[in-house]
């Protein structure tokens, strides 16, 4: 039996390796090569997009891992029945079933090492690559500034409104800064004036060029010198990476840990949209359930693979497209449900896993009889 592990594992390994980089370059063009291209034409350097490109690239290569599973187990299972050596297992006593153990394992390897990428390098290289974007924006355009507005929050009460001109994550600083104090009744008490912020280190900011303060009611008015921190006004307790992630879309910047605490601090906070938490659920869910589609994936391709009549391997990548795009076009029609509070986000980020789960059984059960 270990032998048959084996054969099945040299005849996954390479079609999924071949599929990384195939689906990799897929997306990564469809995605990012326009708006790359566009970059070196408006004078970027071409370093900067070199570097920008090795920074995206993880994100992109971990999506591709599932289907990958896919196609490499459509193609080598494809490959062993035209070549009868499926006949000569079921002949030996092997059943399908014991076939789809190395998938199995295969696949739940690739699951779990898809996972862990995706929390440690992918949010640390997303951020440094939106630094890097920031960077070829502001040099291409006389108008680059970034502008940024954050919230500072104790227990769910707004303690401060962040805003400012322009945030320079690379050279982590903030231009134009304005802070709005709130009291304990969550109204403002304070304003407070800066050109520019400087973080040190971690949450610790420095004010630069001196600041202004002014009390909301017009009693209180005052220049400061230096980098004093007034005593009225709350100091910032943020990282850049903490700015950046408020007003961050891309949810591949977040761990699932960052993710959770986003969602938590969302719900606490009384005034925040549904559909904004709903969306930081389902991206959540999806941390888990897009890896555990390459289990689902391998699954399903090893016994579709397994034919009584030759097949070429241009029939294994139709039907991976066609498993694929049946997968995405779910998943899509179960983020809608979801976004509109029709369900949990955690069911619309498994269900497509629980479909495909069964409908691999169905077809295992079918290809054993």
């Amino acid at each position: 039996m270990k032998r048959l592990d084996a054969v099945v594992y040299r005849e996954i390994i390479g079609p999924w390796c071949f599929g990384v980089g195939m689906f990799s370059v897929i997306v990564f063009a469809g995605n990012f090569l326009f708006q790359f291209s566009n970059y070196l034409v408006q004078g970027a350097p071409i370093g900067m997009i070199v570097e920008l490109t090795l920074l995206i690239l993880p994100g992109v290569i971990i999506k591709t891992f599932p289907m990958s599973i896919l196609l490499a187990a459509l193609l080598s299972f494809g490959r062993l029945s035209s070549d009868s050596e499926i006949i000569a297992m079921r002949a030996a006593g092997v059943s399908v079933l014991r076939m789809m153990r190395p998938v199995t394992y295969f696949s739940a390897a690739v699951a779990i090492i898809s996972f862990a990428l995706n929390e440690i390098i992918v949010p640390p290289a997303t951020l440094k690559g939106l630094a890097i974007q920031d960077k070829i924006v502001t040099q291409i355009h006389a108008n680059g500034d970034q502008p940024l507005a954050f919230v500072m929050k104790d227990k769910g009460r707004v303690t401060a409104l962040i805003s400012a001109l322009d945030f320079n994550l690379s050279s982590r600083t903030l231009q134009g800064v304005t802070i709005t104090s709130y009291g304990k009744d969550e109204k403002p008490t304070f304003v407070l004036l800066a050109p520019v912020f400087q973080n040190t280190d971690g949450q610790n900011w420095r004010i630069i060029g001196g600041s202004h303060i002014t009390a909301v009611d017009g009693s209180y008015s005052a220049e400061l010198t230096g980098d004093t921190w007034p005593q009225e006004v709350a100091r910032l307790q943020a990282t850049p990476q903490d700015l950046l992630r408020q007003n961050l879309k891309n949810l591949d910047g977040f761990s699932a840990k960052e993710m959770l605490k986003q969602i938590q601090e969302a719900k606490a906070n009384g005034d925040t949209m549904k559909k904004q938490i709903a969306n930081l659920e389902f991206g959540f869910w999806n941390k888990f359930a897009l890896p555990l589609a390459a289990l689902v994936y391998g699954l399903l391709g090893a016994p579709l693979g397994i034919r009584n009549v030759r097949t070429g391997a241009a029939s294994g990548f139709a039907t991976s497209i066609g498993i694929i795009a049946a997968y995405v076009m779910l998943a899509n029609l179960m983020s809608v449900y979801a976004m509109g509070g029709a369900i949990p986000a955690y069911v619309a980020s498994f269900t497509p896993l629980v479909i495909g789960l069964i409908a691999a059984g169905v077809i295992i059960w079918r290809r054993n009889g």
